[in-house]
């Protein structure tokens, strides 16, 4: 069975991959699908191996270009510094500096075994690459099943459908002002988001200067990227990509058999863990509780987090309210 974890960004599931990372049947894959170039990562054409190998080891350039800038992303668990391979500011292959570092202590190793298993493959579909990788990493780290979680992945849930047709999607979703606040406050969303939906009469870095954005040019604080990452947009952007990234999603769940789909509220998996934990055990037909997983993977949940819909000052609330309304209505959290 191939299984994934669904959302949108900051929904919460990136506490739940860490979770799920703590039964011992579990490869638990954080980020893949999120960095891959999306003009390619679901192509229909064969895919030689080498061309494989590449599409997985290029960089994610937003990533980058935040990173070069000083400011932490919380996905990038690589280990800079020390005799590691890469710095902050060198174009960082995806998988390497957000995927292998929560598998391995030794992350430069496992990219090049990686590469060098993905290149030997031969041409194929790159839904056949992608289930001989993560079989491969599964049978490598001594695991028995796999599990891959990206955020901001609910969006394209139909090419995920499309390349793996019998696998079962959890989908976890968070309220969708609280989502689009967290999003603002994340570096690598506040940049693309930006790009995406300020329009031309937005105060803030002027439009026609939008269109000419280096992504690999080196830091400057005046430049456009700079000046984006230090500003404080609207956050009904960011209700507007949480709605966005929703309305996608379900257009594809008529194509899914009502026992390949189940949604789990993050406000219940905080709240009541052990009880969520369970019910997603039985959907993905993990052990009841293998080596006491179900604990370990309650103890992460320090609390239910702070809301921050209410400290926005009313008109920025209704705002941010309108643009999660179709959203928020499509998930039955609101009439």
């Amino acid at each position: 069975m191939d299984r994934f974890v669904v959302g949108t960004g900051r929904c919460g599931s990136t506490l739940l991959s860490r979770m799920l990372a703590t039964n011992p049947q579990v490869l638990s894959v954080f980020e893949f699908f999120n960095g891959l170039d999306v003009g390619v990562r679901f192509s229909a054409d064969p895919t030689d191996g080498k061309d494989f190998a590449a599409l997985i080891s290029r960089e994610q350039p937003f990533v980058t270009a935040v990173l070069r800038r000083g400011y932490e992303v919380a996905e990038i668990t690589y280990p800079f510094g020390g005799r590691a391979r890469y710095e902050r500011d060198d174009p960082l292959p995806w998988i390497l500096v957000a995927v292998l570092p929560r598998l391995s202590e030794d992350p430069d190793s496992l990219f090049d075994e990686v590469v060098t298993f993905a290149a030997g493959l031969p041409r194929q579909h790159l839904a056949v690459h992608y289930r001989r990788l993560f079989d491969w990493l599964t049978e490598r780290m001594g695991r028995a099943v796999w599990i891959e979680r990206s955020g901001s992945s609910i969006e394209y849930l139909g090419c995920l459908h499309e390349f793996f047709p019998r696998a079962r999607f959890l989908h976890l979703h968070r309220d969708g002002p609280e989502s689009a606040l967290s999003m603002r406050e994340h570096h690598a969303y506040r940049l693309p988001i930006s790009l995406l939906y300020q329009a031309p009469t937005d105060d803030g870095v002027p439009a026609s200067e939008l269109g000419a954005i280096d992504l690999d040019a080196a830091p400057d604080p005046q430049d456009a990227i700079s000046r984006i990452l230090a500003s404080r947009p609207p956050a009904e952007y960011f209700g507007r990509y949480w709605t966005d990234q929703i309305v996608r999603g379900f257009r594809a769940l008529g194509r899914l058999n009502a026992d390949q789909y189940l949604e789990v509220r993050f406000e219940d998996l905080v709240s009541r863990p052990r009880d969520v934990l369970r019910m997603i055990g039985q959907f993905f037909e993990l052990d009841a509780d293998r080596g006491g997983w179900i604990e370990r993977a309650a103890a992460l949940v320090h609390g239910v987090p702070p809301t921050r819909f209410e400290l926005l000052c009313r008109d920025e609330r209704q705002r941010l309210d309108d643009a999660c309304r179709a959203g928020r209505q499509l998930l039955g959290r609101i009439p």
